[in-house]
């Protein structure tokens, strides 16, 4: 069956096909495209288990994508899940305290951005080829932290593209901000913003709906896509790593075919949580799907009450890429519940752009129910980074923390008992300070590449290569500017 894609505001329902939306990564209306139908899983999941993570993100991607060729497909799957990647499981699984952490994080960025980052550059290039498509892509992106370094990693020296990162100057962590400053790549262009991750992301918004900014760079050959979530190519091989964990599961015989589990996603643009939502949606037996918000809660309040208002403190967290206040991926989620009504969810964007809030409707809130929704304090993600540790020798990242606090609250709660799958989103090496810290105050006296020296000791792991090839690696972006210059700074660096 072939799937299309729509965007979230157009009433007239005008249908794309999947190459033309990862080319375009945001709609013309400002809004997101959704596929026309989510499809069910084609494949039975007894056949996923004796599959190894190549081979089931085919068996989604296949059924998202299916303007692709097999043979497509199949060149971009195995040129984005190889050597990069320093497991061959690509996305294993550890128990530890009472669930399996699903590890995102052994790309070449160590964060779970690398899953799907790694193949979108193989999309996105594909796609032009389909779409005869002469000019240079620009991919324009804002990060929070992780997305900006996984996408330069990506896209770095691929003919046809140019790619410029802007972040938040004093919203990442120094190993974040030191992963993207350093990136190679003529291509590649980053700057620091004198603002927030939500002024940046905004500002990346703008630009992708000037009109006469487009024109412009069309006739300068190039044209803006996206490496954000907001982009179907980044958001649909983030389903397959949720297959691809229950099928593991099955195969080691922790749990049963068609045993119900839960999901934790610890959750900033909202973009992988939803990956999870289409992946239950498919047929995968996923029971709960716990949004594990930082003290920046918006998401917890909107599940707690059906109002969606960023109109609060921003709060600078240990957890940077869950630092955020507009959900970008949240509309996708309002326009299901909507019933995939494209007039609703325009309406309460719109509300959201002018008022900076909306509420949703009791029927729309009722259709949330396999959602749970609750958040950590920063002492509260310290003291579970602790307690995993000190009990099982396992240390996680902040985001992770997040996380792994929120499903102790939930099963304090519920007493819910089922298997459950923490998404683990980031190496603790990326945030080395706060995780030694959690772990021994005593530790936050250390310099940062100290400190990676003796997680990897108390950790019995070894650094990963992202972090070695920092160590002493020249800066090649210094570029900082204030919000309202975003614009002529792209201008400048691809000389128009």
């Amino acid at each position: 069956m072939s799937v299309n894609y729509v965007s979230t505001r157009d009433l007239k329902k005008n249908q794309i096909t999947a190459s033309q939306a990862i080319l375009k990564g945001l709609a013309d209306d400002g809004g997101l495209f959704v596929p026309t139908s989510i499809p069910a899983l084609d494949v039975s999941l007894d056949k996923l288990a004796d599959m190894n993570y190549q081979q089931v993100a085919y068996e989604v991607l296949k059924l998202f994508l299916s303007d692709f060729t097999e043979e497509e497909l199949k060149h971009c799957i195995n040129s984005a899940y190889d050597s990069k990647f320093d497991t061959k499981e690509i996305a294993p699984l550890t128990y530890a305290d009472g669930a399996y952490y699903l590890e995102l994080f052994h790309g070449a960025t160590i964060a779970f951005k690398d899953m799907a980052l790694s193949i979108l550059p193989h999309l996105m290039i594909t796609s032009a080829r389909k779409n005869n498509i002469k000019n240079d892509i620009v991919i324009l992106t804002a990060t929070s932290g992780d997305t900006g370094k996984a996408a330069l990693a990506g896209f770095a020296d691929v003919e046809g593209t140019r790619i410029v990162v802007f972040y938040p100057k004093n919203g990442v962590s120094a190993i974040q901000e030191k992963q993207m400053v350093t990136q190679k790549g003529d291509n590649t262009h980053v700057v620091g913003i004198k603002g927030n991750f939500d002024q940046a992301q905004t500002g990346v918004k703008q630009m992708f709906n000037d009109k006469a900014l487009a024109a412009e760079l069309d006739a300068a050959g190039f044209q803006f896509s996206s490496a954000n979530s907001i982009n179907i190519g980044r958001l649909v091989p983030q389903i397959a790593y949720y297959v691809y964990a229950y099928a593991k599961l099955l195969k080691e015989e922790k749990i049963k075919y068609g045993e119900t589990i839960n999901v934790v996603v610890p959750t900033g643009n909202f973009g992988n949580i939803l990956a999870a939502y289409y992946a239950k949606n498919m047929g995968l037996p996923i029971d709960k799907l716990i949004c594990a918000s930082n003290e920046n809660k918006v998401l917890y309040d909107f599940f707690a009450t059906g109002e969606y208002d960023k109109n609060r403190d921003f709060i600078l967290t240990n957890s940077p890429s869950m630092d955020i206040l507009i959900s970008s991926n949240l509309e996708r989620l309002i326009y299901h519940i909507a019933g995939d009504d494209a007039a609703e969810n325009a309406k309460l964007m719109e509300s959201l752009k002018t008022s900076g809030k909306y509420q949703i409707t009791p029927e729309m809130k009722a259709k949330l129910d396999s959602f749970y929704g609750n958040y950590a304090t920063e002492a509260e993600t310290c003291a579970t980074i602790k307690k995993v540790f000190n009990d099982t020798g396992y240390i996680i990242d902040t985001h992770t923390g997040v996380a792994s606090n929120v499903f102790d609250k939930y099963k304090a709660e519920t007493n819910d008992s089922k298997t459950t799958v923490i998404a683990s989103t980031a190496s603790p090496f990326k945030f080395t300070r706060a995780v030694m810290g959690a772990i021994d105050p005593a530790y936050e006296k250390e310099e940062d590449f100290v400190l990676v020296d003796k997680l990897s000791e108390l950790g019995k792991v070894a650094v990963p290569n992202a972090i070695e090839e920092i160590r002493s690696a020249a800066i090649r972006h210094d570029t900082v500017v204030e919000v309202p210059e975003m614009c002529a700074e792209v201008k400048r660096f691809l000389g128009i």
